[in-house]
């Protein structure tokens, strides 16, 4: 007799939690972050057939991973609160520059395809060997470093599939940095500068650093000769 109370307790209990399993609904999702590119009638209608579902049965990995495959998501994280929510946190990609044309990469080196380039256009482009983002983006951070004291801005950096560098400044300057001790060169060209001073650097169009111990300057056609009697480093030497 028992034993018989004790199947018919059990399967009540049984018949509770299945009936608490399906019949609580999810009642409110909470989408938390802050978005530029993103936005929540996105999120919403991406999550809409996916929360249909009662709480427990919400498939909190399966919603993880869909948010996952937006363009513009870095990373995202899905968790219950009892008795009827879900929380959903994103984090944004952040563009860092332009990709070739026609995408972008982020602070993290993820690829990123916008549907429409142009509201990015102010930011430098990089190219680099297929498959070699985040390589690039690193190099390119550690170029970025050296010219930032000299007040010199990145427009373009590029590296071919030879692993040659090319810099195209902001104020239209090209630096030629060849495939090998591209920074120890680099490097080389900024010690000079306050020799030659702002006024001649401004009228270099093309700095070659493809030479152990020295470079080649092409200058702008319209710009006038030289007197490097006049450059800092001469009169220093008079003195």
């Amino acid at each position: 007799m028992r034993l018989v109370k004790f199947i018919i307790l059990m399967a009540l209990f049984a018949s509770m939690v299945y009936a608490v399993k399906n019949f609580v609904p999810i009642k409110h999702v909470r989408v938390q972050g802050t978005f530029t590119q993103i936005s929540k009638d996105e999120i919403k209608t991406l999550l809409e057939p996916l929360v249909k579902v009662s709480f427990f049965d919400a498939n909190v990995q399966g919603i993880k991973e869909v948010l996952s495959t937006l363009s513009w998501v870095d990373s995202a994280s899905v968790n219950r609160v009892w008795p009827d929510t879900l929380t959903v946190k994103i984090n944004e990609k952040t563009p860092y520059v332009r990709w070739g044309k026609t995408a972008l990469i982020s602070t993290h080196g993820l690829i990123i395809t916008p549907e429409d380039i142009k509201p990015f256009m102010n930011l430098p482009i990089l190219y680099g060997p297929e498959g070699q983002e985040i390589k690039s983006l690193e190099i390119m951070k550690g170029v970025n470093t050296a010219l930032v004291d000299q007040s010199m801005q990145i427009a373009e950096f590029s590296i071919n599939d030879r692993w040659a560098w090319k810099i195209k400044l902001s104020s239209g300057l090209e630096i030629l940095l060849g495939r090998s001790e591209q920074l120890k060169k680099l490097q080389r060209f900024i010690k000079t500068i306050d020799v030659l001073g702002a006024e001649q650097v401004n009228v270099i169009s093309i700095v070659d650093l493809r030479y152990p111990n020295g470079y080649a300057v092409s200058w702008k056609s319209d710009s006038q000769p030289i007197d490097w009697k006049i450059l800092p480093a001469a009169q220093t030497a008079n003195k």
